[in-house]
């Protein structure tokens, strides 16, 4: 893969995770601020916490219908083409959110959200693509740290963007909780004609790939015929839980507690993909070779659980940053390390597949636990972070009662 190619795939990536840090701490504000009134000023507090579940679950749903759709589209029609697609539902996701600001409409926000979710897909076509260019697994390994230094480089520029551009104390009355969103624009238009004149894809897309009206059950009913990709997704689950759940309501949990503000929040998602980033760019290679790869995830399980309780537990939201950083720094080793594993467990046709799968698999959690974690959020703010604790250890219980067969151990033992 050539330098120019690679540095579209992580700006690809790096679009695609920037909406999500620029717009998460924005969507908390919207729903739980008085003063911007974007929401009735009568609603109470757990109905706001339910709208914020809703827009984000939303957004969540419509990225795990579109997941496995797009990957699949991406085997049949090529990645490129594929990326395109994303980049312009990105745009139009995008436009529909800044109308939904200026007319104070949480449906037509809901929408905007739908429409950008829909499209999300340029992650697993990325990682994807950066699987077909491998030479060999020290190069994937590689490879995928790139692209999660992209995802991480996003998770770090959005908030930078959202916090920067919506704060009247640093660029005055230019600031508005839309500008973002134009920023956020300008820089997919900018990578979309990156990835036009620059990226060339690398493998023979499959003009014979059929599409069917269930398609993303079909595929996901596939596992049943790969019992390999089947024991590596109980444990993926269980993981991509935990996290989504604590990276969903951080931003909500700070504001509601410690009354933060949108700079504040910003923060907390700048933090979080400033440790992913070091932590993929330095420590994955290092760790892996100390503890290998299943160690590894159980010593990350480990930590992010003890991480999410002293964050739930703490009354000072200085222990919390700190308790994000330390959750994430530990994310960024295990992540990559995963889709590693999903990618040396499937033949190279059955990449794009692979990608979709574990795509859909943390898009359905993340949906189903922003929805489940809103109503529990106007109970009581901490009950997320405890369910996020149990997923993390059910990941630990998977791996010891389902990754002791032959399969899973030579996955395992490839060098990273």
């Amino acid at each position: 893969m050539s330098p120019l190619s690679r540095f579209a795939l992580i700006a690809v990536v790096f679009v695609d995770l920037m909406g999500q840090g620029l717009v998460f701490p924005i969507i908390n504000e919207l729903m739980m601020s008085k003063t911007i009134a974007f929401l009735p000023l009568d609603i109470s507090d757990p109905e706001r916490h339910f709208f914020y579940g809703l827009v984000i679950g939303i957004f969540f749903l419509s990225w795990f219908l579109g997941a496995v759709y797009i990957a699949k589209l991406s085997d049949s029609i090529g990645r490129k083409n594929a990326i395109l697609i994303c980049l312009f539902g990105a745009l139009i996701g995008y436009f529909i959110t800044i109308l939904a600001i200026f007319l104070n409409s949480l449906w037509l926000l809901v929408v905007g959200r739908s429409i950008t979710g829909f499209t999300a897909g340029n992650q697993p076509i990325a990682q994807a693509a950066t699987m077909d260019a491998s030479k060999n697994d020290k190069d994937k390994a590689r490879n995928m740290g790139f692209i999660v230094a992209g995802i991480s480089a996003g998770l770090m520029g959005g908030p930078l963007i959202g916090g920067v551009l919506s704060d009247k104390a640093i660029i005055g009355s230019l600031a508005s909780v839309q500008l973002p969103f134009y920023a956020a624009s300008i820089l997919v238009l900018i990578t979309l004609f990156l990835v036009l004149f620059s990226y060339q894809d690398v493998r023979k897309p499959n003009k014979d790939i059929l599409f069917k009206p269930l398609e993303i059950f079909t595929m996901i009913l596939k596992l049943r015929d790969k019992p390999l990709v089947l024991r590596l997704s109980g444990v993926y689950l269980s993981f991509m839980t935990a996290n989504v759940t604590f990276y969903i309501f951080l931003t909500n949990y700070l504001s509601s507690r410690f009354q933060i503000g949108l700079f504040g929040t910003s923060m907390a998602m700048l933090i979080m993909g400033s440790m992913i980033a070091f932590s993929s760019l330095f420590l994955i290679e290092r760790v892996l070779n100390h503890l290998g790869k299943r160690r590894t995830i159980a010593v990350v399980a480990m930590v992010m659980t003890l991480s999410v309780l002293v964050f739930s537990m703490s009354s000072s939201v200085f222990v919390c940053y700190i308790a994000i950083a330390v959750f994430y720094l530990g994310f960024g080793v295990a992540y990559p390390t995963l889709l590693c594993l999903f990618s040396d467990s499937v033949s190279q046709d059955e990449q794009g597949w692979s990608m979709g799968i574990t795509t859909a698999g943390f898009t359905l959690a993340a949906g189903v636990m922003s929805l489940v974690g809103g109503i529990l959020m106007g109970l009581d703010i901490h009950l997320p972070f405890y369910i996020c604790a149990v997923a993390a250890i059910t990941s630990l219980i998977l791996m010891k009662l389902t990754w002791n067969t032959p399969d899973i151990e030579r996955v395992l033992s490839k060098s990273p």
